[in-house]
């Protein structure tokens, strides 16, 4: 598969909805590069985006 197919498949609707939930849950755990790319934002943004109102990731210094 090349990168223009593997972002044909996730820009489609009807190809995501193919997956299972375990399926998405693996592309999401490894389709990320490093633990940089993991930030409060991007949690908190997924959280939105499945309606999740009652968890919030706040970043703290140690």
């Amino acid at each position: 598969m090349t990168r223009d197919d593997f972002m044909s498949f996730f820009r489609d609707d009807e190809c995501l909805n193919t997956l299972s939930a375990a399926d998405s849950i693996e592309v999401f755990s490894q389709i990320l590069i490093g633990s940089s790319d993991f930030t409060a934002k991007l949690l908190n943004d997924v959280l939105s985006e499945y309606c999740v109102d009652h968890k919030e990731v706040v970043e703290y210094d140690n």
